[in-house]
């Protein structure tokens, strides 16, 4: 049986923040949070990935038949792995927001007009961050923040994954993919490529509460 229920909750007031947490959604981390004490956490999506390359592999035989009881199961399939991915994403909103507490402002990327194609990823791979998971991970943390006195805002994904967080330099090339690392060749500047995306949008997030409403990077004469 399911009930639904309205609640209403206080506004959120950007005096009272206590913790501005910048969080890049992906594949092989399904969130890496970086905070305003300079803490990184990082949760790890492996065996999320595994399992997905399985439902994904499993979809791929079953469209090959194209018979009727094949299409059956595919449909039964989809809702398999809709609830499961649901479950993960429930259980990490409610993570985030228990570990930060009350006054805490989450920001994330606008991932809309995003392309997630990645050339990089092992073929099975390379079509899942094109997911609804990365959208509903972001609905089910909204709502919990707001039932726990805290926000989620959005800001520009632009240059988030390429700016350096010591210099400000703005280039593509310093990003290695295949290594997941970031080597910046202005200021020598190294870190996990996912750590860096979630600086760079706890930036945005500490710009935002300064009274920017809507921060971004700009591309500079260092790129």
């Amino acid at each position: 049986m399911h009930i639904s229920a309205t609640k209403t909750v206080a506004d959120f007031d950007n005096q009272t923040v206590k913790h501005v947490v910048g969080i890049d959604r992906g594949l092989r981390f399904l969130a890496t949070t970086y905070d305003e004490q300079g803490k990184t956490v990082f949760f790890d999506g492996k065996a999320v990935m595994r399992k997905r390359a399985k439902y994904q592999k499993l979809r791929a035989k079953l469209q090959a038949k194209g018979t009727k009881s094949a299409k059956r199961r595919l449909k039964k399939l989809s809702g398999r792995e809709n609830r499961w991915m649901t479950d993960v994403n429930h259980r990490l909103s409610k993570t985030l927001v228990q570990k930060f507490g009350s006054n805490t402002l989450f920001v994330l990327e606008d991932l809309t007009g995003v392309s997630f194609e990645r050339t990089d990823l092992p073929k099975a791979l390379r079509n899942q961050n094109k997911s609804w998971a990365f959208y509903q991970l972001a609905q089910f943390l909204t709502y919990k923040a707001h039932l726990n006195n805290s926000e989620v805002i959005e800001v520009s994904a632009q240059y988030t994954s390429q700016r350096c967080p010591k210099c400000g330099t703005i280039k593509k090339s310093n990003r290695n993919h295949d290594l997941h690392e970031y080597h910046c060749t202005n200021c020598d500047y190294r870190s996990n490529d996912d750590r860096l995306g979630a600086m760079n949008i706890q930036l945005l997030g500490m710009q935002y509460i300064s009274g920017q409403e809507q921060p971004k990077f700009e591309l500079t004469t260092n790129a």
